[in-house]
């Protein structure tokens, strides 16, 4: 009924789409840059400033942060629709992708520079395995975290972007994998930092993704009808819990689903990311956020 998530093959990919991509993703940086992030010339510390002046709490202002983010995001994902009626899906992916990502990286920014400040709560970064279990529980976060983002020439509109219903791989382990990825994410980082801002950050994020996951589930009821309701049915919100109730049968192949090209890009961007921990927390530095 749904389809298999994750499903890359190489002889259908176009070395014209992936050049477009190329170019694509280097306006769209470049534009970000001198837009949004330059300090001399963009609107990004402009719009922190704004939301810093409401508190003098940090607590405060990443709370406002995330709640700004989530409110465009899934107020754009609510209108998508007739949205893409109205101007069409590549142009409103444009549009959607063209205002979430400045405040995506205005609020990771933000987190970055603030995340040791607030009150501090409990501090357990001197227990000996404590950082190998919540480094291994942010690994596996993001294999939860990037399901929708598989095709990467629909994220940039490279390809008409589509509204997937996908049943294959992640999806028999939980039907809303970003919800899970997120509350993982939170729950490594919080523990780890162990102050409210951390706090403010995290039931932020998390109550976003709760709503993100009610509102899917509507929007891909609308989309897709009987079909969702089939793929719902056999799938769960709860990790593991309709494998568990015998809802989701798992082919005796299963492990195969994981063995592809995107969970290896996946693997090596998270790797990459946790060694670059130094190189992003300069480059947040030099934003004076």
């Amino acid at each position: 009924v749904g389809e298999d998530s994750a499903n890359f093959d190489l002889a259908k990919q176009k070395i014209t789409s992936w050049i477009y991509f190329t170019v694509v993703l280097g306006v769209v940086l470049f534009i970000l840059d001198i837009a949004w992030l330059d300090n001399s010339t963009g609107f990004g510390k402009v719009f922190i400033d704004s939301v810093s002046s409401v508190s003098e709490s940090p607590e405060v202002a990443m709370f406002l942060l995330t709640l700004i983010f989530a409110i465009v995001h899934s107020g754009l994902a609510t209108l998508r629709d007739p949205g893409e009626k109205l101007i069409g899906e590549r142009a409103f992916r444009v549009l959607f992708a063209g205002t979430s990502l400045p405040l995506a990286v205005s609020t990771i920014v933000y987190f970055i520079n603030h995340r040791y400040d607030g009150v501090q709560l409990w501090q357990l970064q001197s227990v000996p395995w404590l950082h190998h279990l919540l480094w291994v529980t942010n690994f596996i976060s993001f294999f939860f975290l990037y399901p929708s983002t598989f095709n990467l020439l629909e994220v940039a509109a490279v390809d008409k972007p589509k509204m997937h219903l996908w049943e294959s791989g992640i999806m028999r382990i939980t039907r809303h994998p970003q919800l899970v990825g997120q509350v993982m994410w939170c729950v490594a980082h919080t523990i780890w930092i162990g102050n409210s801002v951390a706090v403010s950050a995290s039931v932020g994020l998390i109550g976003h993704h709760l709503f993100g996951a009610w509102n899917g589930d509507r929007r891909l009821a609308i989309r897709h009808g009987e079909a969702f309701e089939i793929v719902k049915s056999r799938t769960s919100v709860f990790p593991f819990a309709a494998i568990i109730d015998g809802r989701q049968k798992l082919p005796k192949d299963y492990y195969k689903e994981f063995i592809r090209l995107p969970y290896v890009v996946i693997t090596g961007l998270t790797l990459g990311a946790y060694f670059a921990h130094p190189i992003m927390q300069a480059a947040s530095f030099r934003l004076h956020w």
